[in-house]
């Protein structure tokens, strides 16, 4: 790294080509504006000047959805919306983390263990990463980091600042206090070890693979210790389409119970056959044991299945589309992904939902613009939050017009898949 001070390099343009292939030239300036923010929040809330600055991205899920949990086949991306941070070591055996617009996050690092008060908070994500860092050999309980974040990456967007945060802080510390040892792939287990241990969600390991890893990523998690991780080309607009995220204004509050449904009804389905996740149950078991299957779990638990299988071999197609570059066939798979998810996954209605259907009207909406071009989905978890949609650039405007139109102003993000994940810019 250059020894002039970051402030310098902003201002002299040294910094340029880092910031252009994060978020492209025409985004530039606000990307020069934002650093300089981050810098100039961090000497304020530190009262020093920082060492490094560091950005983690939020993902898109393309394709494969629920299916990592069951230990399947995803399609994700990285995208232009990400945390950034300006970081300092501080030798105080605490790590300090100042989130612009909240209130300052103390982690004393002689103390490692979950703690319960902490459960869905920022403190166990850094506490749990911080943990797993000291467990694997990283010297951290002599150390001390300082960060200060801003954030573009919208709550609630289904762009997962969550597991941006995770990777953001892995990053921050395998970079500062190990020498770099750790991978893409381990950073995001180790975010993924705090999410689920410390924070208290059992997540899969889809959303920390994809920031952390950058880019298209096509992700096999059958052996879930060892994933299989490949970046796979993917320029949209030599495509003439944008990818849009788009907001139904449903939350996701009071929607555990519905996630959580998902998960025990595709296991008493792999009960019946012993295991512990359809990726260890053969597709053609499950079909000559169905009449049993029905019986032990419940037909909604069997359509679910239906959906896992048929999902795995979508992802598994969208990939390979890409790879040959078949646009068309990857949108096809697209609208098969969502079809699937709201016919046999049932993730798109909330269970005896009449009145309040914003995902589904979400969707219907999207079809209806597009009118037999592009592809619209469930995105992610699904019953709220958003809907992913590939629009023909030529139709761009019009579909976010109309869009907004119905769902309210700024309900429709374009975003661009950015080519890198978690990273030290300087």
């Amino acid at each position: 790294m250059e020894t002039m001070p970051l402030e310098t390099r902003l201002v002299r343009g040294a910094l340029d080509d880092a910031l252009v292939r994060l978020y492209g030239a025409n985004r530039l300036e606000e990307a020069r504006a934002r650093c300089a923010g981050v810098l100039s929040g961090f000497a304020k809330t530190f009262e020093s000047l920082p060492e490094a600055l560091f950005s983690a991205p939020g993902r898109t899920e393309v394709g494969g959805n629920h299916t990592d949990h069951q230990h399947g086949r995803v399609l994700a991306a990285s995208v232009d919306l990400d945390i950034l941070a300006a970081a300092a070591p501080n030798q105080s055996g605490m790590i300090r983390v100042q989130s612009q617009g909240y209130p300052l996050i103390v982690v004393d690092l002689r103390e490692l263990a979950p703690k319960p008060e902490e459960e869905n908070t920022s403190a166990a994500l850094i506490r749990g990463v911080a943990a797993r860092f000291a467990a694997l050999g990283c010297p951290l309980q002599s150390a001390g980091l300082d960060a200060y974040l801003v954030s573009s990456v919208p709550g609630g967007s289904g762009l997962s600042s969550s597991a941006a945060f995770e990777v953001l802080i892995g990053t921050m510390l395998n970079d500062l206090f190990w020498d770099g040892k750790c991978t893409p792939v381990e950073i995001a287990q180790i975010g993924q070890y705090a999410e689920n241990v410390f924070f208290g969600k059992p997540c899969g390991l889809m959303d920390q693979t994809a920031s952390s890893v950058g880019g298209v990523v096509s992700i096999d998690f059958a052996d879930t210790a060892h994933p299989v991780v490949e970046q796979i080309s993917l320029d949209l607009a030599a495509n003439q389409y944008a990818m849009c995220i788009l907001d139904s204004g449903a939350g996701h509050a009071d929607l555990t119970a519905e996630y959580a449904a998902i998960t025990d009804e595709l296991k008493a389905v792999c009960r019946y056959f012993g295991k512990e996740v359809l990726r260890e149950v053969p597709e053609e078991s499950f079909l000559a044991a169905l009449p049993q299957v029905r019986k032990a779990a419940g037909d909604r638990a069997v359509n679910r299945a239906f959906h896992i299988y048929a999902e795995n071999q979508r992802a598994a197609g969208e990939a390979q589309a890409l790879r040959d570059g078949n646009f068309p066939e990857f949108l096809r798979l697209v609208r098969e992904s969502g079809r699937s998810s709201a016919l046999y996954l049932q993730n798109v209605i909330p269970t005896g939902q009449t009145v309040s259907q914003e995902l589904m009207l979400t969707i219907a909406l999207c079809e209806r613009i597009l009118n037999g071009r592009g592809a619209v989905r469930v995105h992610g978890g699904g019953f709220g939050g958003t809907a992913q949609a590939f629009v023909p650039l030529d139709m761009l405007e019009d579909f976010k017009a109309r869009t907004e139109a119905v769902l309210g102003a700024d309900s429709c993000h374009v975003v661009t898949i950015r080519p890198v994940g978690g990273v030290r810019l300087a």
